[in-house]
């Protein structure tokens, strides 16, 4: 942070020196899925003895994943958000290039038809999961820069449609179709949330929805999962397996679950019951009651980011604010879709239920995730503690003048949208120039 003026060095050594806090409720939420994950994928993994690996390999598996996944949210904790934006665009470009290199032999990985892995070696890496985070990143760099355009012409609205168009279609090669339409409605509402107007937004919806169906169509194992997802009892052995076993898990659970550990379903008949169809053991486990605690969870998560997003852009930190929609977009569309899918409401996906399901690409990059969201509410406190210390010293007695009232506030812009709708903030009119321009000049280097 760049020096400040003010009356002694002794000041400005208190406020360089004031520190935020990571928001309590995110650490904390974040905690609880975390360990709630380890004891429902403990409970998931004697499935594994069926399959040759032991009952105790996914637990193991995901505990490792886990730390690493806790490193990389401590990397992420201490990176400075002004220091990731400047990167953004190499950022998106390692996009483009984690996409790429599934495709080259040697690299990448094919695993029951889809080419999404990255070989490393020790353990394989599902590329997608990084480009999620990554993705979130340069969109917030971008609807920070350009968001008064966003508002007003096509141009700088189809910019960002056109990266994501890019980077859908390397997923549909892979294929991907779940983590396609994830991405796509991230930018949608991320766009909406950057002031972009809705019959702006109408017209590539439009456009692309047929395309998205005519893609279901045109592959036959999509199309099994459609139908099955509409009646999953007329093929009960055959494309309505998972779902049909997932739906009797929920209904076994009843209000409070058979008890944790004691789920029939997961023997063999559930398929995926430690990723995919977690939630459908959880169901089983705990019952209706566990279904509330998890979705409660999830509800917390995603609102305290909102909230946190939308105080960022009240304090005009919009890069910040813009990072903390995208990833409780990220956390709750993902989610739902999970939920959904187990619940019988949406066609099957190959998306796991955050920090919870068993899977090491997804816990290491939810974790990097939730990690640069709990940056975000550092540096929103440390600023927020910032000014207020300086219009404490600001406010203070002031020799030779009386202090001044307030500045009356600006009028509301009619045609702002988005998050631009948000009442501007009031300064208060400093009693000495000296110190208003303190105040301006911490403003300006945040």
């Amino acid at each position: 942070m760049s020096a400040v003026a003010f009356d002694t060095p002794r000041q400005a050594t208190r406020v360089d020196d004031i520190g935020g806090r990571f928001d309590p409720w995110l650490l904390g939420v974040s905690i609880a899925l975390a360990c709630f994950g380890v004891v429902m994928v403990g409970s998931a993994a004697v499935a594994g003895a069926g399959m040759d690996v032991g009952p105790w390999y996914f637990l193991n598996r995901h505990a490792l994943f886990l730390a690493g996944g806790v490193v990389l949210a401590g990397i992420a904790m201490r990176t400075e958000l002004k220091t990731i934006e400047q990167h953004s665009q190499l950022l998106l470009l390692l996009c483009v290039v984690l996409l790429l290199a599934v495709f080259l032999p040697g690299i990448g990985k094919t695993v029951n038809g889809a080419r999404r892995w990255l070989n490393l070696g020790v353990s394989n890496f599902q590329a997608v999961e990084a480009v999620k985070v990554i993705y979130i990143v340069w969109l917030a760099s971008y609807l920070k820069r350009y968001s008064e355009d966003v508002a007003v012409t096509w141009m700088a609205m189809l910019k960002p449609v056109g990266v994501v168009g890019a980077l859908v279609v390397l997923l549909l090669l892979q294929p991907d179709f779940g983590s396609s339409v994830l991405l796509l409605g991230i930018t949608i509402c991320m766009l909406l949330l950057g002031g972009a107007p809705i019959r702006r937004i109408i017209p590539p919806i439009l456009l692309l929805a047929p395309m998205l169906v005519l893609l279901v169509v045109l592959e036959p194992y999509r199309m099994r999962r459609v139908t099955s997802f509409m009646d999953p009892w007329q093929d009960q052995l055959g494309s309505g397996y998972q779902l049909s076993n997932a739906l009797m898990a929920i209904g076994r659970g009843e209000w409070f679950g058979v008890g944790l550990g004691a789920s029939v379903q997961k023997l063999n008949y559930l398929p995926e019951a430690h990723t995919d169809f977690i939630f459908s053991v959880i169901s089983e486990e705990l019952g209706f009651a566990g279904v509330c605690l998890v979705v409660g969870m999830y509800a917390l998560l995603a609102g305290r980011a909102f909230w946190l997003g939308l105080k960022c852009v009240e304090m005009k930190r919009h890069f910040a604010g813009y990072i903390a929609f995208g990833i409780a977009l990220w956390m709750s569309l993902q989610s739902f879709v999970s939920i959904g899918v187990n619940l019988g409401m949406l066609p099957t996906k190959g998306l796991t239920l955050p920090l919870v399901s068993s899977g090491g690409s997804s816990v290491l990059m939810t974790c990097a995730a939730l990690g640069l969201l709990l940056r975000v509410s550092y540096e929103y406190e440390r600023a927020a503690r910032q000014v207020a210390k300086l219009r404490g010293v600001a406010n203070g007695p002031s020799v030779g003048s009386a202090p001044q009232t307030s500045q009356p506030p600006m009028p509301a812009d009619a045609t702002a949208r988005g998050t631009s709708r948000l009442r501007q903030r009031v300064e208060p009119n400093m009693g000495t120039s000296s110190e208003s321009a303190a105040l301006s000049a911490l403003r300006r280097s945040r």
